[in-house]
């Protein structure tokens, strides 16, 4: 396997599950983009003695709620399947006795990289859906807000760039530990046990302690956005809301926000990928070598 084609063999190896389970996610992000809108049209037609468009947003809640059900449970034995099919083929080789550390903590990163296929890119979509969706549906509201939108992701993406270099030298680091554990677990020397544990935990808590200061960084941002907004469409805004659209916008804004905390857990869990992609490219290389 190529260093930058393991993902393309494995995506090719399952296209067929891939495109259904990614398929039903997108029709699920669609209804949940257009619920704000058929809420707020729901209430200005409810303050109108209408309820025709309470049942058009229940029924867009309906088709969310059971398009939602469909993928969560496809979603398990598609990626289920993926992880097995990739485990199985690594433990049916013959290997020398010193690589069953590395084989352990293979495994562990295997299991890792389907969890990311199957919790973390969703989680990434959904935050491309909610920036680009909201941004669009935001403009029908109000321009300025989205040129407050463009200005503020500008720091938003410096941030995360720092955030996911910082990110992927310490998995790499934690995962070079990682990788041994077998092998001083084995040779039952408790100050090397300690010693590796220590270490381990120093990684962690180096990796907890980041993503704290970049949970700070970001929601102070998002504050500075939400309060920007509700000054701008309020005191600026050349055309009057009414209670529907109010809602509408807000929830829209606090969509955009939320895709805008996403941004750096992007780049933390495509650190953590290109890390886990580039230990099973190695392995692959030192496993042909071993067979030649």
């Amino acid at each position: 396997m190529l260093k930058n084609g393991f993902i393309k063999n494995i995506i090719w190896g399952n296209k067929n599950r891939l495109i259904i389970t990614y398929s039903l996610f997108s029709l699920e992000m669609a209804a949940a983009l257009l619920k704000p809108y058929f809420l707020g049209e729901a209430v200005n037609h409810l303050l109108k003695d209408s309820y025709t468009m309470l049942i058009v947003f229940l029924g867009v809640h309906l088709v969310w709620l059971i398009v939602g059900t469909l993928r969560l449970r496809y979603d398990t034995r598609t990626y289920t399947s993926i992880y097995n099919h990739i485990i199985t083929h690594y433990l049916q080789r013959k290997r020398k006795e010193q690589n069953v550390s590395k084989l352990s903590a293979l495994s562990t990163l295997t299991r890792e990289f389907t969890d990311f296929l199957e919790y973390d890119l969703i989680f990434i979509l959904e935050a491309v859906y909610n920036i680009i969706g909201s941004l669009i549906l935001i403009y029908f509201f109000d321009k300025w807000v989205i040129v407050l939108c463009i200005v503020i992701l500008i720091p938003v993406l410096y941030i995360s760039k720092k955030y996911g270099h910082k990110m992927q030298l310490l998995t790499q680091y934690k995962n070079d530990e990682l990788e041994k554990q077998v092998d001083i677990i084995g040779t039952y020397n408790q100050p090397q046990i300690n010693r590796h544990y220590r270490l381990l935990r120093k990684w962690q808590i180096k990796i907890s302690d980041q993503q704290a200061f970049n949970f700070c960084t970001m929601e102070l941002l998002v504050m500075v956005m939400l309060g920007a907004s509700l000054i701008l469409s309020t005191h600026y805004n050349y055309q009057v809301l009414n209670a529907g659209e109010i809602i509408s916008f807000y929830f829209y804004i606090l969509k955009f926000t939320s895709g805008l905390d996403t941004l750096p857990y992007i780049t933390e869990k495509y650190a953590l990928l290109n890390d886990i992609t580039n230990r099973i490219y190695t392995y692959e290389n030192e496993d042909a070598l071993l067979n030649t």
